[in-house]
């Protein structure tokens, strides 16, 4: 069963605060109101996958950064995309990294879509608020 961006808990693995609150006020100014369960690392973000997190019967897409301490966002999303239960749960990676071999990678993993995080605010400001629009339109299948 799907159900549209309404219905969607967001998790978001990231370590900055300045970009996760950013990422929050942007969604909120393009009417994105979707619970947004904040992880401060790979590892974090592992264990609520991993564990008792993750209730069946809900819809999920994980907002997932590269460069966070302990586990790395690519190896997050290696276990993700390698476990029966989550593999079809929507990977969008938000990160400052574009290099083009990492990009090819994520995808390889199964990433849904890779997006850069300019350095600029106001840039990143428009990423963001591209992204909660997106959101708004998306469907996602709900986990088992």
């Amino acid at each position: 069963m799907a159900t549209n961006g309404n219905g969607i808990i967001i998790l978001m693995a990231e370590d900055d605060d300045g970009h996760a609150r950013l990422v929050q006020e942007r969604f909120e100014s393009v009417g994105v109101h979707n619970p947004v369960v904040r992880f401060r690392d790979g590892q974090e973000t592992w264990e609520f996958l991993s564990g008792k997190g993750i209730e069946p019967g809900k819809a999920y897409l994980l907002l997932l950064d590269i460069r966070m301490p302990g586990l790395d966002g690519i190896e997050v999303l290696r276990r993700v995309k390698s476990d029966q239960r989550l593999k079809n749960m929507p990977v969008i990676m938000l990160t400052t990294t574009d290099d083009p071999r990492e990009i090819g990678l994520c995808y390889e993993l199964g990433c849904n879509s890779y997006l850069t995080k300019p350095v600029e605010f106001e840039k990143f400001a428009e990423v963001i608020k591209r992204l909660g629009l997106f959101l708004m339109i998306m469907r996602v299948d709900r986990l088992k």
